[in-house]
């Protein structure tokens, strides 16, 4: 039987209420309820971990200030696309070139995006977050209202993914918004695609470059990827080009003869009338700019859902790309 949590138990500060601890908030009752009957953990351990969960406010400001995305695209691209993010990337693609061309090979994914991903969420494995994932899961499931119930999933899937990989939950540490390690996957996304690429016995997203390199590349080879395809190209438009199907929605849909009839047509004139994209517009540094973008820039979006994201993905890849290849020349 579970102990009812209805009452909540409070401290005075002046005269705002302040929560004593996650196991005393109204929303516990349902998260204990659903961990020890659907995946039978004991409820004096899930209440444990709730009372060592703390509110963190940092976490509530940062996820409440406006994001990266909204920035034009001429500015965010400035952002992941410096010359000390592309020299790092190429050092580290030196360091792990083994490992990456396996990958490469075993997953079908190409080199050059599984590096660009490690630089662009934590600049190679330097900047994973220091938060703990409980604390960040916490706040953001019981206290912010827009995302709670996506958070409060989270935070049983970081329940789950400590039992089966035998850590403790609150040593797990990462973003505010519960990434980890190198390539930033939330607790749903590891129990899905980390893998122990280095058979060692342990998915180690969190310290093994290795098991990193070996997870993106799973996560990508499982939302679509296709190794040497085209990602993105640009376009040119006519002066009556159909202005209503850009951005409309990121999964290709439009084969390039219907896009042409609407006024787009890739400048790279290799590509076939029955290959599919979708148009999309950024604001550049020297005005618009039309793309086509195509199935593996849609695989990107996956990992993070932000046509500004895949678009300096790419573009940083690309950069990489060129750096490598120039050292062997």
């Amino acid at each position: 039987m579970l102990k009812k949590f209805c009452s909540v138990v409070v401290f005075l500060m002046g005269s705002t209420p302040v929560l004593a601890d996650y196991s005393t908030h109204p929303g516990a009752q349902a998260f204990v309820k659903t961990l020890v009957q659907e995946h039978q953990f004991e409820e004096s351990y899930v209440l444990d971990m709730l009372r060592q969960a703390e509110k963190k406010q940092s976490i509530l400001d940062a996820i409440a200030r406006p994001a990266e995305k909204t920035k034009p695209w001429k500015d965010y691209r400035k952002i992941f696309l410096g010359e000390p993010r592309i020299q790092q990337g190429i050092e580290f693609w030196n360091n792990n070139k083994a490992t990456l061309a396996r990958a490469a090979e075993e997953f079908g994914v190409d080199e050059q995006m599984i590096v660009a991903i490690l630089g662009i969420e934590t600049r190679y494995g330097k900047h994973t977050g220091g938060y703990r994932v409980l604390d960040a899961l916490a706040t953001l499931g019981f206290d912010y209202t827009p995302r709670g119930k996506f958070f409060l999933k989270e935070l049983e899937n970081a329940f789950l993914l400590a039992r089966e990989q035998k850590v403790a939950l609150p040593e797990l540490t990462g973003s505010y918004a519960g990434a980890m390690g190198y390539g930033q996957f939330i607790p749903s996304s590891y129990r899905a695609y980390a893998v122990d690429f280095d058979g060692d016995g342990k998915a180690d997203i969190w310290n093994n470059p290795v098991d990193a390199i070996g997870s993106i590349a799973n996560y990508f080879r499982r939302h679509g990827w296709q190794r040497g395809e085209i990602v993105v190209t640009r376009a040119h438009i006519a002066g009556n080009y159909d202005k209503s199907v850009l951005n409309e929605k990121i999964r290709p849909h439009f084969t390039l003869s219907e896009l042409a009839e609407r006024g787009y047509t890739p400048v790279n004139a290799k590509l076939k009338g029955a290959d599919k994209a979708v148009p999309l517009s950024y604001d550049g540094e020297y005005g618009k700019e039309i793309w086509l973008g195509f199935n593996n820039f849609y695989a990107i979006t996956r990992y993070n859902r932000s046509q500004l994201y895949a678009m300096a993905a790419y573009q940083l890849s690309e950069e990489l790309r060129y750096g490598f290849e120039k050292q062997v020349r």
